[in-house]
């Protein structure tokens, strides 16, 4: 394992860290280890505390790290990403127990997108899915102001942009410039991809992962469910009223009834609605 240099982000009140579409598009909410134990950390959720006060955050993980205590620690990741402030202290808390305690094996699940690859870079190990994804790209946010605020977020954005392209490239040992290069088009690596350049050490079992549900079926509602949470976050719908809105549209539907979970249907309707109406 090369000696990882240190990833120190700081926010600033006027921007927000974000996720983007296509990263909560192709996640897939379901997948999760298929065996837990103590000395194991389950990532399953986007990086970061939101709205509602759920979310990784580095405080959870360095309680997690805590109860550990001095032992090796399996992190077991299936995200889209997040705050990349907070994805960068989870790396720091995640290499000092490397460096004083343990050592770190880090299991890609599913996906690995924006600030959970840069957590997964924590491992001594890296180990992923068969049909699993890293996703790098630049810092994705969102800003409040004029054009001078833009300038300047810009300019404020560049350095940890660098740091994170130092982080991919000592982890892999591929070219600077590459990595650059990679992040600043968005790219997505399947995991022969990821271990050919290596952001993986090698593959996963296909025993150690499952579902969550019971069918397809099951699986795909709380698919749907977790995208329309996070694009109703986006749009600072509350999830009562976010809950209230997909109620609705299955009373609309001829034959639904107005009580019980949505399907994944009535879910995905109620996303495009949301949508359409943030685009008015």
């Amino acid at each position: 394992m090369p000696d990882m240099p240190p990833l120190t982000l700081g926010a600033r009140p006027d921007v927000r860290a974000d996720i983007t579409t296509r990263a909560i598009n192709s996640w897939d909410a379901s997948l999760r280890a298929a065996v837990e134990d103590e000395a194991s950390i389950s990532i399953l959720d986007p990086i970061g505390a939101d709205m509602w006060g759920e979310g990784v955050t580095a405080k959870r993980i360095e309680g997690a790290l805590r109860r550990i205590g001095g032992r090796a620690v399996t992190v077991k990741i299936n995200s889209p990403g997040g705050d990349v402030f907070e994805g960068g202290a989870i790396y720091e808390l995640l290499r000092q127990h490397s460096r004083d305690r343990g050592p770190v094996s880090v299991h890609v699940l599913g996906l690995a997108a924006s600030a959970a690859s840069i957590i997964a870079m924590a491992g001594d190990e890296v180990l992923i899915g068969r049909s699993a994804f890293f996703m790098v790209h630049n810092s994705w946010v969102i800003a409040a102001g004029n054009r001078n605020t833009f300038a300047e977020v810009a300019e404020w954005l560049a350095p940890f942009d660098e740091a994170m392209a130092e982080v991919y490239t000592a982890r892999t040992g591929q070219d600077r410039d590459k990595i650059a290069a990679m992040m600043d088009r968005e790219t997505w690596l399947t995991a022969a991809r990821s271990v050919e350049l290596g952001f993986a050490d090698g593959y996963l079992d296909g025993a150690e992962l499952t579902h969550d549900g019971a069918d397809a079926a099951a699986r795909d509602h709380l698919r749907a469910e977790k995208r329309f949470d996070l694009v109703a976050a986006r749009a600072g719908i509350g999830r009562n009223d976010a809950r209230g809105l997909l109620r609705d549209l299955k009373g609309d539907l001829p034959g639904a009834v107005t009580t019980g979970l949505p399907g994944a249907a009535d879910i995905e309707a109620g996303l495009a609605e949301l949508l359409a109406d943030l685009k008015s």
